[in-house]
């Protein structure tokens, strides 16, 4: 099996230049049908062009779904999260809880979620005089 490498494989680079050439093309046809009067076009032969105000309404259709997908996104993350109600909130089943406290004192202490008593003696219970890194 290939080991996977952040450098773009011969065949990826080819999909990515025709994707980008595809593109300039898409977007020259794109201004063509916009801007070339519709005379011109019927004596090129091309007929069947859809009409000129989907050359506006198309890309601020776009615009709109665009701008539309935040909110519509932040509602769904509201809607999938627990309510503020919930113990989920505080500990789930993804929770890390310590176990041993015996590790070498030089070393990066384990990965572990903090209890809600721990978490508000380290914001709320400190002494006004003392800065918080003395802690």
């Amino acid at each position: 099996m290939p080991e996977h490498s952040p450098s773009p494989t011969p065949e990826r680079a080819i999909y990515g230049f025709v994707l980008y050439l595809l593109a300039f093309v898409l977007f020259f046809l794109y201004l063509v049908w916009a801007w070339v009067p519709d005379a011109w076009l019927h004596q090129l032969g091309l007929d069947y062009w859809p009409q000129k105000q989907w050359a506006i309404a198309l890309p601020t259709f776009l615009c709109f779904c665009l701008l539309m997908s935040y909110p519509v996104y932040f509602g769904l993350t509201f809607l999938n999260s627990p309510p503020l109600t919930s113990r989920e909130i505080i500990k789930d089943s993804h929770t890390i809880m310590q176990t041993d406290t015996r590790y070498q004192p030089e070393s990066i202490p384990p990965l572990i979620d903090l209890s809600i008593t721990e978490v508000n003696k380290r914001l709320y219970l400190h002494d006004p005089d003392t800065p918080m890194a003395n802690k």
